[in-house]
This record gives structure tokens, sequence and C-alpha cells, in this order.
């Protein structure tokens, strides 16, 4: 089997956050140090809470890495939550009691917007804790070391991926359009991660308000993958269509409501010959090129060889310090909704997060295409499909 493949495991507030990757080829370069600067990175951004000062995320590699390299089997990682010592009683794995229930935490004041009443009603519990502790983002921060494994994989195949802020809570009125070059040139340090400085500066504005007001902000990230090859993703199947797989690792992020591909809902108020790309010829580099990318580089499942383009809408933040009206699910009586440590607003972190999916989508049908063991064979697998485009 050679798909990419990860998952996850651990609570908001408890000892770690527990991935396991499986299917890397052995013989992949494993750097650390980029794997926790990529975690630095989901940590950063304008408007984010209290918890990004309390901790600094590290990654330990407990095993499927020797030597610096990947050995072929499953690559297991430790992620721990430096706050866990202030949760210790809360979060014990052994049962506990409490004669003070404020020491307990229980909450069972479902926050709207959140998973909190949903899960309850599902899991049968009226502690939402329960659900909180692991629908919170918190649980990214795996994703986001799974998907450093895999742009090392895709950086041999000369795939790079990044992201970019196009919106916060309206500002600008439109998403801003940005080229690769603009974004691959923002410093790790930008605010909020937008090529536009002076729309980030009506962004960081907006945001101050905002936290005043004790509200939140939603906006829209946009993820691009440069240097993929055509033929990811395939036709044939509706579970194996690249944009459906790619929809559904972007939606799956936290705050998430909405995914656009290329020009996405534009595309509904026009006419074919203003959406769909041309197509034509570069002799001297014998490929096939398109002078527009409306498709976001798909088509048909499939991706054309141009930049890969997806957008996340995400809602604003469903705890808010304002609290909303709601239920105790205890005594039914209304009341205010529960808080929790919070941000203000994390489209720039949703970006990074959005990153790692995409490019752990890309590392998976990319596995799927060109299989292989070991890092050499994917890459010669890769280069002979490379020269086959070459010669069509």
């Amino acid at each position: 089997m050679s798909e990419f493949r990860f998952i996850t495991a651990g609570e908001s507030h408890g000892k770690a956050v527990v991935v396991i990757v499986e299917c890397l080829p052995a013989g992949l370069p494993v750097d650390v140090a980029y794997i926790n600067h990529e975690l630095w990175r989901r940590q950063q951004g304008y408007g984010r809470g209290g918890r990004m000062k309390i901790e600094s995320d590290e990654v330990e590699i407990i095993g499927g890495v020797r030597h610096g390299q990947t050995i072929g089997s499953p690559v297991s990682l430790l992620i721990r939550n430096r706050d866990f010592e202030n949760w210790q009683e809360v979060m014990a794995v052994e049962p506990r009691e409490f004669s003070d229930e404020k020491r307990a935490r229980k909450l069972t004041r479902p926050r709207p917007g959140h998973t909190d009443l949903a899960g309850g009603l599902k899991y049968d519990t009226h502690d939402l804790r329960d659900i909180l502790e692991r629908a919170s983002a918190r649980e990214t921060a795996g994703r986001v070391a799974a998907g450093a494994f895999a742009k090392l994989l895709l950086k041999e195949m000369g795939i790079e991926v990044a992201s970019h802020t196009a919106m916060i809570g309206g500002v600008p009125d439109r998403p801003i359009q940005a080229t690769w070059e603009e974004i691959a040139a923002l410093p790790d340090d930008s605010p909020l991660r937008c090529v536009d400085k002076k729309a980030e500066q009506r962004m960081i504005e907006l945001i101050d308000s905002t936290k005043e007001d004790k509200d939140t902000l939603g906006g829209i990230f946009e993820v691009v993958a440069r240097g993929v090859v055509a033929g990811l993703g395939s036709h044939t199947q509706w579970n194996r269509k690249i944009d459906g797989r790619l929809a559904q690792a972007i939606m799956c992020i936290p705050a998430v409501k909405a995914v656009e591909i290329g020009a996405g809902v534009e595309v509904s108020r026009t006419t074919g010959s203003q959406v769909h790309d041309e197509i034509g010829y570069n002799q001297d580099e014998r490929r096939f090129t398109r002078p527009t990318n409306r498709a976001g580089g798909v088509e048909g499942g499939v991706t054309n060889g141009e930049d890969v383009r997806v957008r996340g809408h995400l809602k604003p933040i469903s705890t808010l310090r304002r609290a909303l009206p709601s239920v105790d699910v205890v005594t039914k009586q209304e009341s205010a909704a529960a808080f929790e440590r919070s941000d203000i607003v994390a489209v720039p972190a949703a970006g990074v997060i959005g990153e790692a999916m995409v490019a752990m989508v890309l590392a998976d049908a990319a596995r799927e295409k060109f299989g292989g063991d070991s890092l050499g064979e994917v890459k010669r697998n890769f280069a002979g499909y490379v020269e086959q485009l070459r010669q069509y």
C-alpha cells in the first residue's frame, strides 16, 4: 500500500498530541528543525489568544526515523502540551472526585457555533469538556507536524506549498489575489501573512476594535501549491478526484465553512468563454500552457500542471468573551455560554494548517501515482513520468 495516511490522538489540555504517519518511503531526509518551524508558524498571527504565549510546540519523533531518515515503517510523533501541568487533575486518566466543582472545570453551558452540544447529544455526556477537549483546534498541531513530512516528500519532486491571508472580516471588499512570488516573499514574522500591507493594516485595526467589543472574526486564506505535475488524482471514481479530496481536507479544518478551488463561486456567475482556461503549447519547454488558471490547477478531478489554488472560508471563532445566550444541559435553564481561552481571529494559522492538509492530499496522490518503497525508487518513477509528459 502506497497511500500517505495519518491519524492523531490527544486532547487540548491532555498530556500531548500524538501523530502516526504511514506510507512514507524509506530514505526520506527528516529535518526536525523544519518540523518545529512549521509548528511555530501555526502559532503565529495577530489576534491569537493567550495559549500561544504559554506553549512553544516541539515535536519528539518516537519511531520510524533513524539517523535522520525514514526507514519505511510508520512514523510516530509526540507534541507535548506544556500547559498540562495546570490541568493534571481535570484531565487525569484515573477516576477523580472533586469536592469543589470549580476545580473540576465541568462544562455544561454549550457555546453556540461549537461542537459542544451536538457532541454531548451524540456521546450522551453532560460534561461537555469530553467534547471540547478533542474538538479543539489544538489537534491541528498534529496535522501540521504530519504535513511537514508531506512537504518534505513533495520537495523531492519539486513541489512547494505556501499560503496567504486573502481577507479578514470583510477587509478588503474582495479576496486578495496574490501571485506565487508575492506569497513566497512573505516573511515568517508577517503579522497576518497578507501581501497587501495597506489592507493588512486595516485588518489589524479591525481586529483591535473587535477585541474591544469582545467579539471574534472570520476570513479567507488561500493555499497555493507550485510545481505540481499534471496527472495526480483521477476522473474514474468520485472518491479519487483530487478536487474532492482537497475540498474535504480544507473543510475539515476547524471553523471552515466553505471551500473554493480556483475561481470558485465566481464561475457560476459568468459564461464558459470567460471561465475556461485556454490551452497553448510551449515548443521550447515541450509542455502545454495556460495563460490563466481559473480552474485552480485541477480539471475533471486531475491536476493539469498549473498551480493548485484552494481557498478556505473561516467563520468567526465560536468562543466569545461576550458570551452568547445558551442553555445549561443539566438544569435546562437559560445561561450565558461558557468561555474558554480563545483567539479573536486565526486566519493566518488556518492557512498554515491548510498548507499541511493540501500537502498531505498531494503527497497521497503522488504516492498513489509513483509508488515506491524507497525514496530512490519514488524519484526514479517520478523522473520517468516527467519524461513521459515531455514526450506526449
